[in-house]
C-alpha cells in the first residue's frame, strides 16, 4: 500500500473551498507528494457511502463542505461507524455563526461562487487583453477602452494585463518602422490612445538584458542604439499623426503608469 496521503474532497458545490483548506493542511505534512480527489455536487447518501468505502479501503480520509444538514449529519455519523477520518470543514463554522448571529443559514450550496458583475467584467477584460495583444488583431482597436502604442519592450503587455484586472479593455499595438500602423489606429479617438515613450539609453539597456535572458549576444540589431533611435523617431511621427497623449515610461513602474492612465480615463469621463 502506498504511503502517499490521499484525501477525498466532497462538496455539494464545486469543492474549491474544501480543496484549498485540505491543500493548506497537507502542505504541513508533505512536499507536494499527496493526492486529492475532488467529488463535486454531492446530492445523495449513496455517493457519500461510495467514497467512505473507497477512503476506508485506501487508508485515506475525507474533507467535506456540505451545507445540507441531513447530508452533513449523515456523513459525520457514517464516517464514525466505518472508522474513516472525515473533517467537516464548513459545518462548525455554520453552527457557530448561527449561534452568534441568532439566525439560520441560507443552506444554499456554492453561494461564494455566484460571481458578481465586476468579476465577469474583469475576466472579459483579461481575455480581451490577451486576444488583442501585440497588434494580433487590429479589430480590437475600435472596441478597446484604451489603446497602447509603443516600440518593443515598453511594457505594453504587462500594462495591458494590469489594466485588465481593473476591468479596462486594452488593445496594444507595436510600432515598427518596417510595418505601417493598422488603418484602425489612424481612425481611433485620440483621447483613448496612449503612446508609451522611452529614452534610447533606457531602451538599449532593457533590450540588452532581454537578449541575455534569451541566451543571445547583446550585439543583435534589436539592441543596437542606432536602430533604437530610428524606431523612436518613427514612433514620434506616429503619435504626432494620431495626436494622442504620450507617457514617458523610462523610469516608471507598470503600476505607476497604469495609475496615470486610469486618472486620465476618469478625467475623460468627467
Amino acid at each position: 500500500m502506498s504511503n502517499q496521503p490521499i484525501v477525498y474532497v466532497l462538496s455539494d458545490s464545486v469543492g474549491e473551498t474544501a480543496e484549498l483548506v485540505v491543500k493548506a493542511g497537507l502542505s504541513q505534512f508533505t512536499n507536494g507528494d499527496y493526492k486529492i480527489q475532488r467529488v463535486p455536487y454531492v446530492e445523495d447518501k449513496e455517493t457519500i457511502d461510495d467514497f467512505l468505502q473507497v477512503a476506508k479501503e485506501r487508508n485515506g480520509m475525507i474533507g467535506f463542505t456540505l451545507v445540507e444538514p441531513e447530508l452533513r449529519n449523515y456523513l459525520n455519523k457514517r464516517s464514525k461507524e466505518m472508522n474513516v477520518e472525515a473533517v467537516d470543514i464548513l459545518g462548525p463554522t455554520l453552527d457557530t455563526m448561527e449561534h452568534v448571529f441568532k439566525r439560520s443559514p441560507r443552506l444554499e450550496a456554492g453561494l461564494i461562487h455566484k460571481l458578481d458583475e465586476d468579476y465577469f467584467k474583469k475576466i472579459e477584460a483579461i481575455e480581451f487583453a490577451v486576444k488583442y495583444d501585440d497588434g494580433r488583431d487590429s479589430r480590437g482597436i475600435a472596441r478597446a477602452d484604451i489603446v497602447l502604442i509603443g516600440v518593443s519592450r515598453t511594457s505594453k503587455t504587462p500594462l495591458s494585463q494590469y489594466l485588465a484586472h481593473k476591468r479596462i479593455k486594452v488593445a496594444n499595438v507595436p510600432i515598427v518602422p518596417e510595418v505601417d500602423p493598422p488603418e484602425e489606429l489612424m481612425l481611433v479617438d485620440p483621447s483613448k490612445c496612449i503612446g508609451l515613450k522611452i529614452t534610447a539609453d533606457k531602451l538599449n539597456g532593457i533590450r540588452k538584458e532581454r537578449l541575455k535572458a534569451l541566451g543571445l549576444g547583446d550585439q543583435a540589431t534589436y539592441a543596437n542604439i542606432e536602430r533604437i533611435e530610428q524606431e523612436l523617431e518613427y514612433f514620434n511621427g506616429v503619435v504626432d499623426k494620431i495626436g494622442c497623449h504620450v507617457i514617458d515610461v523610462s523610469n516608471k513602474a507598470v503600476e505607476e503608469t497604469a495609475n496615470l492612465i486610469m486618472r486620465m480615463k476618469q478625467k475623460r469621463k468627467m
